[in-house]
């Protein structure tokens, strides 16, 4: 797809309106999804160097990655397009992104194995239930999220901040804290000088 097209498609999500089905950025979604998919089943169908790893999934974001990311395949994504990622970042096997509504990775994070970013909601109307809103998800510098979390759509992770195994985290988390649990919240601060 033309880097216009892709421009324009992140612009709208990032937005923030409802994409009505079956509307134009709705089959622009479904474009970049087929993109998403013929790369990530390069990208999991076997073995490959961490240049190769890098190679592809810059091309899977279409932004040129540091060349300190690390990323443990199989690796997941309905879009690609909308992923940013800082330096010293490293993604275990398993992870899904749905990144249409933007996913923002600072430096120095973490994410742990099967780790679920979405970004979108749908409509609760159910006459509208296709319709979805995007919201982006960001990761703040040095945060560490542990196997098997979700973070959902418009969530900010702050600073330094530990998202625990199996959390769900529905609301925005502050610097230098975990959280953990169902909804997520905080149980610890963290001493950021230890």
């Amino acid at each position: 797809m033309e880097r216009e097209k892709i421009d324009e498609f992140i612009r709208i999500m990032d937005d923030q309106d409802r994409v009505v089905a079956k509307s134009d950025v709705h089959n622009t979604m479904h474009l970049l999804s087929e993109e998403a998919r013929k790369i990530t089943c390069v990208l999991n169908g076997g073995y490959h160097t961490n240049e190769e790893i890098r190679a592809l999934f810059s091309e899977l974001t279409g932004r040129d990655v540091d060349e300190t990311f690390v990323l443990f395949p199989p690796f997941y994504t309905d879009c690609g397009k909308n992923i940013k990622v800082g330096k010293n970042v490293f993604i275990n096997s398993g992870c899904c992104f749905q990144d249409q509504g933007g996913v923002i990775i600072s430096d120095d994070v973490l994410i742990g194995q099967q780790v679920v970013l979405a970004t979108l909601n749908h409509d609760i109307v159910p006459s509208k239930r296709k319709d979805m809103y995007p919201r982006p998800v960001k990761i703040g510098k040095n945060v560490w999220i542990g196997a098997h979390a979700t973070i959902l759509s418009g969530v900010e992770i702050g600073e330094n901040s530990i998202v625990a195994a199996g959390a769900v985290v529905t609301k925005s988390v502050p610097d230098n804290v975990v959280v953990a649990g169902v909804p997520a919240k905080i149980i610890r601060h963290i001493d950021k000088n230890n």
